[in-house]
């Protein structure tokens, strides 16, 4: 056999192989209306650059849309007031942390702000000028997560074959965590 095919073998295990290691993760969360996330907590040894592009949440019809953005810690979320009216952005904490409250202020039609996210964890969104107006922003410590759809279910593709805890967060609810063994395919469900 030449050394061009023992190569291009050896490629070709080697390939099929690392596409053997990740699997998908799936399940439900129950207990409830609501926006739901689920996410793979921090895995130990490896860290996550955050995408280069800007994610953006705009602030129409006196509603943060979406409602609810999930977004890798070190990304930056780019909030618009795309309404003919003045928005405010605050939080009161980060996963219940005060400490870590932030005002962006108040700024009129057409204008964005922008923060970088470098601490997990749920963030309320509040406008101070229309306390009717909430809205969620979920920083996840790994880009492994998913919102569940209406019923509840959601699918975390890409996972490689490991062991993890996993958190579930449901709107109003507090974050639930529960370990899993993923080799291929896993199943998870959370109910609140």
């Amino acid at each position: 056999m030449s050394f061009y095919r023992i190569a291009t073998l050896a490629l070709s295990a080697s390939l099929v192989s690392s596409l053997a290691v990740a699997g998908s993760l799936t399940g439900t969360v129950g207990g409830g209306r609501g926006s739901a996330v689920v996410y793979v907590n921090a895995i130990a040894g490896k860290t996550f650059d955050p995408p280069a592009k800007h994610v953006t949440m705009d602030q129409k019809n006196l509603k943060f849309q979406p409602h609810v953005v999930v977004v890798l810690v070190g990304s930056t979320v780019d909030f618009l007031n795309g309404d003919k009216v003045q928005h405010n952005i605050f939080w009161p904490s980060i996963n219940g942390n005060k400490k870590l409250s932030h005002n962006m202020g108040t700024w009129p039609t057409g204008e964005i702000r922008s923060f970088k996210f470098t601490q997990t964890g749920v963030v309320p969104l509040l406008c101070n000028v229309h306390p009717e107006m909430s809205g969620y922003i979920i920083v996840t410590p790994t880009p492994y997560f998913a919102e569940a759809d209406e019923s509840g279910n959601y699918k975390i593709d890409n996972l490689p074959d490991g062991q993890y805890t996993v958190s579930a967060w449901k709107e109003g609810k507090k974050v639930v965590s529960k370990p899993v063994t993923v080799s291929g395919n896993a199943k998870l469900d959370f109910s609140f």
